[in-house]
């Protein structure tokens, strides 16, 4: 399958020239990149925050990655895996040579014990420990991994960054935290202050492949000589630091502020179109959101044009779409979308009574680092009180918010977003082991059909049956669909398109 972003950016904005042999050269370059808080952990391996891929991928790396049109490409590995005839065993080649930032030789034993720490601590190894009967090593450069049945998504999931199936040096693996942060990226971590700065600089002993770039395949020849991220919460914040120049770029722009990045000469927009969708995670373990009414409740009172609107502004930065994928994308159907965009008070006030709703404050969980998600929920508490509901809005900075969500007792709603994804496992919601803990036993058959066939027409369909089961038993809310804009200093080239945008091929000519 093929799939790209639609990138918008102003014509003159050319590519990094790094294809063919010879390289430009280059002025000394620092970069100063604005992200939308501090990071709750520089270990990929443990968090599905997109501001911890977005940091980490710069000096963590895994056996595959992306290329430009979602495919999958090696990255640690030499090439993709040998499969089995019954797609149960797959046989990888590891590239020699690799170096970790503490100067040790990457090799099998390495890799074995990283993978086998994804399996037990990742929510996304989570998602498929029970498919895997063994990882080991075969020779000093190759590795096995015996599946007890076939996997559809285990090679997206290998070279996912988010929840990444991360490749540490074995000695430093703890069995919850890192006893440091080594990896093998063209960047190493030289400095961390928390709440100011993550300070990357370029890692002499990297490697590079030799392919061209593409997405976040092929070669990362590190042109920046640091690389700065800065914590910035308030989003407005973000905005005037890009037009006053002090950053190179900024993420997660509010929608609003499109028309000054435009007009002014000193930084251009970057929009990701689409990019993806707002998600109100339900507590399936713990509190209200375990009652199948009450959660249809919630599901049927969320005015879902109103949400958008207050949460973006501009009708071109969002969809009132129901279908977890947006036209044009091999997993789009229609089913359940009966369910979507309901807005009816009355109706979800009949939930309430069936479940016996008995006034206990429905908590939701957000943040104003992304300011749409805590406007979203600002108008959907009002319709959840007209409905019946008490609602408690709990507003926490955002790396507190990635700690409470991991606690059931903590939360029965929290606001997240994901960009739309080419292979839907990535979306670990589905998932009974994820943090939401849904688990109903037809979703849940359908799910384990969904991951173990390799037949796209027959995953197509199963696909649907997943989404109706959402609709229909409520796993999670898709509230719609959306663009995100991003801004970067104008003449800033080889930045890549993404929802994790890299620098590695990033500089200034």
């Amino acid at each position: 399958m093929s799939l790209s972003f639609k990138w918008i950016v102003p014509a003159a904005l050319a590519a990094a020239g790094l294809s063919g042999t010879a390289m430009p050269a280059f002025a000394e370059t620092n970069l100063t990149v604005a992200i939308v808080g501090e990071p709750d952990t520089l270990d990929p391996m443990v968090s599905t925050k997109d501001v911890v891929s977005i940091v980490t991928q710069h000096f963590i790396e895994t056996l595959y990655t992306f290329d430009a049109s979602w495919d999958v490409a090696p990255l640690l590995a030499t090439t993709l895996p040998k499969i089995s005839a019954d797609g149960t065993l797959y046989t990888i080649e590891l590239r020699q040579g690799i170096t970790f930032h503490d100067g040790s030789t990457m090799d099998s034993a390495d890799v074995v014990a990283s993978l086998n720490r994804w399996l037990t601590v990742a929510t996304r190894g989570k998602s498929v420990a029970s498919k895997i009967v063994s990882v080991t090593a075969t020779g000093p450069y190759t590795i096995e991994i015996q599946l007890s049945e076939p996997y559809a998504p285990l090679l997206s999931l290998l070279a996912f960054s988010n929840s990444a199936a991360a490749v540490y040096p074995e000695e430093i693996l703890g069995a919850d935290t890192l006893t440091a942060v080594v990896g093998t990226g063209p960047y190493e971590v030289i400095a961390h202050v928390p709440d100011q700065y993550i300070q990357v600089g370029r890692f002499a002993g990297y490697v590079p492949r030799d392919e061209e770039p593409s997405g976040s395949a092929g070669r990362r020849a590190a042109l920046a000589d640091e690389i700065r991220f800065v914590p910035v919460p308030d989003a407005n914040t973000r905005v005037e630091g890009l037009l006053s120049g002090q950053y190179d770029y900024a993420d997660a722009l509010p929608a609003e502020s499109l028309a000054r990045v435009t007009a002014n000469t000193v930084a251009e927009p970057v929009i990701l179109a689409p990019f993806g969708w707002p998600v109100w995670a339900l507590n399936h373990k713990a509190g209200l959101m375990t009652n199948a009414d009450i959660r249809r409740a919630v599901q049927a009172a969320l005015p879902i044009d109103d949400m958008l609107y207050a949460a973006f502004g501009d009708d071109n930065f969002f969809m009132v779409d129901g279908p977890m994928y947006p036209e044009g994308w091999v997993w789009r159907n229609d089913a359940g979308v009966e369910n979507y965009n309901q807005n009816s008070p009355a109706k979800a006030a009949e939930y309430l009574k069936a479940g016996g709703y008995d006034g206990t404050p429905l908590r939701i969980l957000t943040s104003h680092q992304y300011e749409f998600h805590f406007k979203m929920a600002e108008v959907a508490k009002v319709a959840l009180e007209a409905a019946g509901f008490k609602v408690q809005l709990d507003v926490v900075d955002w790396a507190t918010l990635g700690q409470q969500r991991n606690d059931p007792a903590l939360w029965d709603i929290y606001i997240s977003h994901s960009p739309f994804l080419p292979e839907p496992a990535l979306t670990d919601l589905y998932a009974s082991t994820s943090r939401l803990g849904w688990s109903e036993p037809g979703k849940d058959a359908v799910w384990d059909k969904f991951t173990t066939t390799t037949d796209l027409a027959e995953r197509q369909a199963l696909f649907a049956d997943l989404q109706r089961a959402n609709f229909e038993d409520v796993g999670f809310i898709k509230i719609g669909g959306f663009n995100a804009l991003m801004g970067q200093k104008t003449g800033l080239q080889g930045v890549t398109p993404s929802p994790w945008p890299n620098f590695w091929n990033a500089t200034y000519q």
